[in-house]
């Protein structure tokens, strides 16, 4: 576990899929981020993760809104040089690590993942992982999808998922139809 913070900044960012929390620490390191239509899931994991922090409205580091900008106008690498740090188990951090491994539109099942991992039968373990990640398109958890390269859940909704992965070229079977965002 990291040490204890003090406070976090709390900025809101748009973006074509919904305006997006950005928690960043005093050094600018991005502690978390979800969508602002998902607040309660992130405030749960900040209070799980950061038990007794204050998080506080302010505006994120340029370099972090810089590169948040970029990845959506189409830079898909921009997000690879944003420091990121989270609490969280040994095996969530190294099932989080894992997921920075997979490149920009490439994507990995569960079970690839967790086989990378040197753990084959752990699916589900890496599966609730991937659900607490905090520090969602940064730590990409959207490039994990089903074995048969369906799409699975995703924290932000499976709508924005879609939309991240077409965003990155990544190919996956697409079922479901264009959805509105909740944003």
């Amino acid at each position: 576990m990291t040490p204890m913070l003090r406070d976090l900044t709390l900025d809101r960012v748009a973006s074509p899929i919904g305006e997006i929390q950005l928690v960043t620490d005093q050094q600018g390191v991005v502690r978390a981020l979800d969508f602002s239509s998902h607040d309660l899931r992130m405030r749960t994991l900040m209070g799980r993760y950061y038990r007794g922090t204050e998080l506080k409205s302010g505006t994120a580091p340029a370099g972090v809104r810089s590169a948040l900008g970029a990845y959506f106008d189409g830079q898909l690498d921009a997000l690879d040089a944003v420091a990121w740090a989270t609490n969280g188990t040994a095996f969530q951090q190294a099932v989080w690590a894992g997921l920075c491994t997979i490149p920009v539109g490439q994507t990995l099942s569960y079970k690839g993942l967790a086989e990378r991992l040197g753990r084959p039968s752990a699916m589900r373990a890496v599966g609730m992982a991937n659900g607490a990640n905090p520090v969602g398109i940064i730590v990409p958890c959207h490039r994990v999808i089903g074995a048969d390269m369906s799409l699975t859940g995703y924290g932000g909704g499976v709508e924005r998922k879609r939309w991240l992965l077409r965003h990155e070229g990544a190919r996956f079977r697409d079922e479901g139809q264009d959805l509105p965002f909740d944003a």
